[in-house]
């Protein structure tokens, strides 16, 4: 029997009707894996062999009680045949280093989705300017005179860190507001850190939508995030709602142009997020949303994944 290790946050801190790691869990546990879990605190060098102390698991599809943790034991990490991160960002120190470590189980023989150097490369606010054609007007700064100029010239329009996730310390804002200076102050913590402005879209209005890619080709449905009555973000984390229907023209051919490039780069799962018929977030580090479409769609996302996955292995 394979045996496989997810490296992800507490077990505690997730919602298993929602969450996709849990989604992948079931999976894997349904086509005979031996699995375990561990977080990236767990894991460490010795010389050039990464270790973790692991925990096995198993997992029940149900909304309470939904696991069972078994014993707890040191692995090298190259005795896994598969090795799925699924951290939630923000891109820290912490997650940079676990990379460094993924990195060496992947020289030694395991098979690590997403590959390793793939999730330190693509940040994901930076990797949508991969693709400029897709993506609205764009600036990266921490240099406030260039944030309050570029907000000028394009009046509304969004601000947000580069490592952030589920819609956290976004901001809309426009050249005439009087929070402009404190908006860019916080963000760029007085001008030491880059942060992201672009170009607000108003077709926000018929949601943010989340389009799964798995080896680079998208799954036919999506999630329209809908913003909720009281913001401008259609982050479910914030209050939006999710609503399932089948993928359109502008998310094919967005989808077409960025799956190419990041299944070359080794990232086999990513979720990119789309607003109208532009790009704004390619996110690979833990990509979401596949429980509802499974809910909905009746389709299995995960096998599909997991069938990719197998070859590779094979």
């Amino acid at each position: 029997m394979k045996q496989m290790l997810v490296v992800m946050d507490p077990l505690a801190t997730l919602k298993p009707h929602k969450d996709t790691t849990v989604a992948l869990l079931l999976e894997a546990q349904r086509r005979g894996y031996v699995l375990a879990v561990c977080t990236p605190q767990d894991m460490w060098l010795d010389n050039e062999r990464p270790w973790a102390q692991v925990h096995s698991i198993t997992v029940r599809d149900q909304q309470s009680d939904w696991y069972e943790l078994g014993d707890s034991a040191r692995f090298g990490l190259h005795a896994f045949d598969l090795i799925l991160m699924r951290k939630d960002p923000p891109f820290d120190s912490a997650f940079l280093h676990a990379t460094y470590m993924l990195e060496l189980a992947e020289m030694q023989g395991a098979l690590v989705c997403n590959r390793p150097q793939a999730l330190r490369d693509a940040n994901e606010k930076l990797a949508a300017l991969w693709f400029p054609q897709w993506i609205p007007e764009t600036t990266v700064a921490s240099r406030a005179d260039i944030l309050r100029a570029f907000v000028q010239a394009h009046e509304n329009c969004v601000l947000k860190p580069l490592d952030g996730m589920g819609g956290r310390s976004i901001f809309k804002t426009h050249g005439d507001d009087p929070n402009l200076n404190v908006i860019i102050e916080t963000l760029t913590a007085e001008g030491r850190t880059a942060i992201m402005a672009q170009r607000y879209l108003n077709a926000i209005s018929d949601g943010d939508i989340r389009v799964l890619l798995v080896a680079g080709k998208p799954i036919p449905y999506v999630l329209a995030r809908m913003p909720g009555k009281t913001d401008f973000r259609g982050n479910l984390a914030r209050g939006g709602s999710g609503v399932p229907r089948p993928i359109n023209a502008d998310e094919l051919a967005i989808a077409a142009a960025v799956g190419p490039e990041l299944l070359r780069r080794g990232i086999w799962f990513a979720g990119i997020d789309v607003i109208g018929d532009r790009l704004t977030e390619v996110n690979v580090t833990s990509p979401t949303c596949v429980r509802e479409l499974e809910r909905e769609y009746g389709i299995n996302i995960c096998s599909d994944l997991y069938d990719v996955l197998e070859q590779k292995m094979s």
